[in-house]
């Protein structure tokens, strides 16, 4: 059964920082061809893209990140990071790990973590 685990999630003030994790222990070496992603999900609000990783390394990010959010992968350990620095209180959401395969077409979700930026 394939699974994605976030974690690292949180309570933080204002311009503070995280850095989240999804694992991927069942995934094995087909990870490195998976496209990672982080999504978020605030209250009354559909679910968006945060950050996305490709097999390559090449990455993209939604405008509300750019420049504070980095998104990285290690192929060796199955993880997938989204560090988040000078957080803003409208980053508060549910933090989604994603996992997308093109061929065969596979997507994989992670049960999400609750990130909270408030003073």
């Amino acid at each position: 059964q394939v699974q994605l685990v976030e974690s690292g999630g949180g309570l933080v003030q204002p311009g503070g920082s995280l850095r989240l994790s999804c694992a991927t222990a069942t995934f094995g070496s087909i990870f490195s061809r998976y496209t990672m992603g982080w999504y978020r999900q605030a209250p009354g609000k559909q679910r968006e893209l945060v950050a996305r990783i490709t097999s390559g390394g090449r990455t993209n990010y939604a405008d509300s990140g750019k420049g504070r959010f980095t998104i990285s992968r290690d192929n060796v350990k199955n993880v997938v990071y989204l560090q988040m620095d000078s957080l803003k209180p409208e980053d508060t959401a549910v933090y989604y790990c994603n996992a997308d395969l093109m061929l065969p077409p596979r997507v994989y979700w992670g049960q999400g973590t609750q990130v909270t930026v408030s003073s």
